[in-house]
């Protein structure tokens, strides 16, 4: 039996063709059976496999990518500023799991930081040369071009998170006002009625769902959302300190807080520290995400946790389905895949 250490004729690798004279077939049918073509019979499928194995052929990647006019890679395109990026747990747990997802494929991921007009348009120059398979896009606001870019050149698109409630591209989300309200919910229920929110960029759907999500859970217990607790942020620290330091001189009988994001709810317990505002005594802290920053803020900080890392995995899966389902523009037959992840009140000392 020749083993994997067999060397072709030519001294090189294995080739397609002394593959097919092992298995004694084509070299259209091995060809069909390494791209995973289903029209192959089960018992030239094996012969095929076999001759793969016992000659240690390797496709040549490159080669096969060519001719099936693929680029066997898909791009994370963050439309974020470099420092945000690097300081907000939640892309590096969205890349740690779209890379989970990815590991078992034979795809390349490229992650592309776009933080300002330059970057976006080198970025739009490179991707019209169709040098990936499929876009995934991280953090994306309302009136980005981006996505409307990626669909006129036909790419393959995921969002993580809706731009809005009627988003046509496929994505994959938590349910924002499911966490928010249970945050809420879980507030009056320690007896807190004077309760403050600070929200995120409200250009951002998400942010938007869960000011919904805070104002239905006041409604469903009766309590109007006074215009004075609500204090929008944009998804920082700094942001969270600013947005506090309104709030309590707007009003300063607040009793607690939900902030958006467990970032903006560290910037805000800073300033109720500053204050001479007890957590929870004078004032319980709820924040969104359940990252690493409310396990080691003090008191550990009560958060939603939306589960990121799986939203990432379920982001490629998404993507690899649309790629594999390809079909020239306005002839698709299916609406774009939408996924809704359930989010869990993860109950600590700051309330």
């Amino acid at each position: 039996m020749v083993t994997r250490g067999f060397r072709s004729r030519s001294g090189g690798r294995p080739t397609l063709e002394e593959v097919a004279a092992r298995a004694g077939v084509g070299r259209g049918t091995v060809s069909r059976v390494v791209n995973g073509s289903p029209r192959v019979s089960d018992e030239t499928r094996a012969a095929v496999e076999a001759a793969v194995d016992e000659l240690g052929y390797v496709p040549n990647r490159a080669a096969r990518a060519l001719a099936a006019n693929r680029a066997d890679a898909v791009a994370l395109v963050v439309p974020e500023v470099e420092s945000r990026f690097f300081t907000e747990p939640y892309f590096s747990d969205i890349l740690r799991g779209v890379g989970a997802a990815l590991d078992s494929t034979e795809m390349q991921l490229l992650l592309t930081i776009v933080g300002n007009d330059r970057e976006r348009s080198r970025l739009a120059h490179y991707l019209a040369g169709h040098r990936v398979d499929g876009v995934l896009l991280v953090s994306v606001r309302a009136g980005d071009p981006l996505p409307e870019l990626l669909a006129e050149l036909g790419i393959p698109t995921v969002i993580s998170g809706r731009r809005s409630e009627r988003e046509p591209l496929a994505w994959v989300d938590a349910d924002n006002v499911a966490g928010a309200r249970g945050a809420v919910d879980h507030l009056m229920a320690r007896g807190r009625r004077t309760i403050a929110t600070i929200t995120g960029r409200l250009d951002v759907y998400g942010a938007q769902c869960r000011l919904d999500g805070y104002r239905q859970a006041l409604a469903a217990a009766g309590l109007d959302a006074d215009e004075r607790l609500i204090a929008p942020a944009d998804f920082t620290e700094a942001g969270g300190r600013r947005a506090m330091a309104e709030l309590l001189e707007r009003r300063p009988d607040i009793d607690a807080v939900f902030a958006a994001s467990d970032v903006m709810a560290a910037g805000a317990r800073q300033v109720l520290r500053e204050r001479g505002r007890s957590v929870p005594g004078d004032v319980a802290l709820v924040g969104f995400d359940d990252s690493v920053i409310a396990r080691h803020m003090d008191p550990p900080l009560t958060s939603v946790r939306q589960p990121i890392e799986e939203m990432g995995r379920e982001m490629a899966r998404v993507l690899l389905e649309e790629i594999a389902d390809r079909r020239p523009a306005g002839t698709r037959s299916v609406a774009p895949r939408q996924v809704v992840l359930p989010t869990e009140l993860v109950t600590r000392a700051s309330s």
